[in-house]
């Protein structure tokens, strides 16, 4: 596919969006990147995703592929050859897109609410978020990866969230290795690969932008 057009349109601090940018260095594909302002999207943005007018969206050769898990999926297929993302057998297939969605479900959700919701609500969010992550060590157990030996789909999916999880913790007030050591020493074990740390952005940074967004919608 050494003629292919590939673009993503994205957003840096996003973590979905990091995602794609994780499974695109795995696979060894090069790309175009275009950097969306959300405030004010692109007429490309608007065209290649009108339903829901969001980031990630990976173009191939003029046909775009929305929604970041979707894209990863897509990625993997067309780019078959190299570097595997999901396991060939169907019902470990099965498993990495459950806890994918896992990581949807709860990673993003309460994480979300860590530094939108305050008192009892953050609170809440707070145990739910460490609680998600301890089954998520479970699941890890004694692997390097979720995917095994290599980085897989289930590891795309979580570690781009480390990025934020200096925010989660600085405007929560907690201490997610004290709770959680097995997962924070699987993430710094993930961006001892170059395709990762390449792939996700700076936590201060991260949480300076978080800090903007929480002046913009009121939340002291």
């Amino acid at each position: 596919m050494a003629s292919d057009q590939v673009t993503l349109l994205d957003f840096w601090p996003s973590p979905f969006g990091m995602r794609v940018r994780l499974a695109l260095a795995e696979k060894g594909v090069k790309y175009e990147y275009s950097e969306e302002d959300l405030r004010k999207k692109s007429a490309l943005l608007l065209q290649m995703n009108p339903v829901n007018k969001q980031i990630p969206v990976l173009v191939h050769n003029g046909k775009p592929v929305c929604e970041s898990l979707i894209i990863v999926q897509y990625i993997d297929e067309a780019w078959k050859d190299s570097a595997p993302l999901l396991p060939s057998d169907p019902y470990q297939r099965a498993q990495a897109r459950f806890w994918a969605d896992f990581v949807d479900k709860k990673i993003y959700d309460l994480g979300r609410k860590i530094w939108t919701k305050k008192g009892e609500e953050q609170e809440a969010a707070k145990k739910d978020f460490i609680d998600s992550l301890k089954l998520m060590e479970g699941e890890l157990g004694d692997k390097p990866y979720f995917g095994g030996e290599t980085i897989g789909y289930v590891d795309i999916a979580l570690v781009p969230f480390y990025s934020w999880f200096y925010a989660y913790e600085t405007i929560g007030n907690f201490n997610i290795e004290a709770e959680c050591p097995k997962m924070i020493a699987y993430c710094k074990r993930c961006l001892q690969k170059e395709t990762v740390s390449k792939a996700l952005e700076d936590p201060q940074k991260v949480y300076d932008f978080v800090l903007i967004l929480m002046k913009q919608f009121g939340i002291e």
